[in-house]
């Protein structure tokens, strides 16, 4: 990327957000909703906007696992710790477990990205972004992992229906469904 091109979490960490009511914010995940009255829609319509989103089973494993790193109690017990947080709305409501699409829509409901790339293919939907922007491609390295087993080990069919309630507009978004991406 250029300098003038805006990474909202590079920029969050840098504290180098150029538009103070999003510095205000205090972290960097900022939804299009957010940025569009900010730049503008003329910048906004301009801009190559694209996000990367995750299986919603496997990202509620790893936020359960990394809300509880210091106790280590997902190790020890995660079925009691998915059903607590998936009872607790504000558990649910906190930025990493709120539902995706909310970062990445507009204010009709509809996608507001120019492409929307998949964790689990991370590289390849890196690669597609780096081709369109016509930038050279790099191998990308693991970072900011949690430490837990395959995501579907964790899950009962109670917890299945459960968090798939919870993130229905996500699952039917990005079409991501339990056992067609259990791996």
């Amino acid at each position: 990327m250029g300098p003038d091109d805006l990474e909202q979490v590079g920029l969050f960490v840098e504290r180098r957000f150029p538009f103070p009511e999003l510095a205000d914010i205090r972290h960097g995940h900022i939804s299009a909703r957010q940025i569009r009255p900010v730049v503008g829609d003329t910048t906004f319509g301009r801009s190559m906007k694209f996000a990367f989103v995750r299986n919603p089973y496997d990202r509620f494993v790893s936020f359960c696992a990394f809300i509880t790193r210091q106790n280590q109690e997902f190790k020890t017990d995660p079925h009691a710790v998915m059903k607590h947080v998936v009872e607790k709305p504000e558990l649910l409501g906190h930025l990493l477990c709120r539902p995706q699409h909310e970062f990445i829509i507009n204010d009709q409901g509809l996608i507001a990205m120019d492409y929307v790339g998949r964790n689990e293919s991370m590289q390849a939907s890196y690669d597609a972004v780096a081709d369109r922007l016509k930038l050279p491609r790099e191998t990308l390295e693991r970072a900011n992992t949690s430490e837990h087993r395959p995501w579907p080990e964790y899950y009962t069919p109670d917890l299945v229906d459960r968090v798939g309630r919870a993130y229905r507009r996500d699952l039917d978004l990005f079409g991501y469904e339990f056992d067609r991406h259990a791996r």
